[in-house]
């Protein structure tokens, strides 16, 4: 039994686990996303609906960094007991949040972004020392915000190759609130450069990628399944 309250705004799985807050058995969620098999999974939910804190929970589950010590939040849980817990700290994962790019013009989205993939890079900047003389100069560019914003477009994608050539095993990719810089184009008219970006930027990251284990994708609207992103027609919605 948790010995704190109910953990009111925490997202962060291994916090709530660790400082024994109540929490509602979500691991079956794993199993159930192992056992079906899906390639590329959409979770539609509104705000406050508990979507970052379970996508922290499918990080910690896989993530092969500090696996060991993430294999110990999962001690007493559903997941534990599954036949499926022989994948815990087996794969490299992404987890990038897209809730902070809310800006009011499409200039300002476009620095947004190129500093949200600076501080997704410095999480694998051990990749360095791994990386070839055409593959580093790029990861650099990334790294310090000091790449060309058509190239950004690929960040996703040439990020998987490169964890899947260090670690030999292919990569999940969690992308949180995926529309929110959708919606945020929408409302202040900048909508269409949007699109065309983002159409490549998980495109690219979850179709036909060779470098993928799983994908999961969290938001509020089902933008991504109107026709509008028309190459990505490998994902189930839940």
């Amino acid at each position: 039994m948790r010995k704190k309250a109910v953990p009111v705004g925490i997202e962060d799985f291994k916090e709530l686990i660790q400082d024994e807050y109540y929490y509602a058995d979500k691991t079956l969620l794993i199993d159930e996303m192992l056992m079906n098999k899906s390639k590329v999974t959409l979770f539609t939910r509104p705000r406050r609906f508990g979507k970052t804190l379970n996508m922290s929970m499918i990080k910690y589950f896989f993530d092969v960094k500090n696996a060991e010590e993430n294999r110990k939040l999962f001690k007493d849980l559903y997941i534990e007991k599954s036949e499926y817990f022989k994948e815990q700290g087996q794969y490299p994962v992404i987890f990038i949040s897209m809730k902070g790019i809310k800006d009011i013009t499409w200039e300002e989205a476009k620095s947004s972004l190129k500093i949200l993939i600076s501080k997704l890079y410095s999480e694998f900047k051990y990749l360095l020392d791994d990386l070839d003389e055409f593959d580093l100069p790029r990861f650099k560019k990334y790294l310090l915000a000091d790449i060309d914003f058509a190239n950004l477009k690929n960040a996703l994608e040439f990020l998987t190759r490169v964890l899947y050539e260090k670690h030999k095993k292919e990569v999940i990719l969690l992308i949180d609130e995926y529309d929110s810089p959708l919606i945020s184009a929408y409302e202040h008219n900048y909508y269409d450069e949007a699109i065309n970006f983002f159409k490549v930027f998980y495109g690219e990251a979850l179709k036909t990628n060779d470098y993928l284990k799983m994908g999961i994708i969290t938001g509020i609207i089902r933008v991504i399944k109107a026709g509008i992103f028309s190459d990505l027609n490998n994902l189930r919605v839940y």
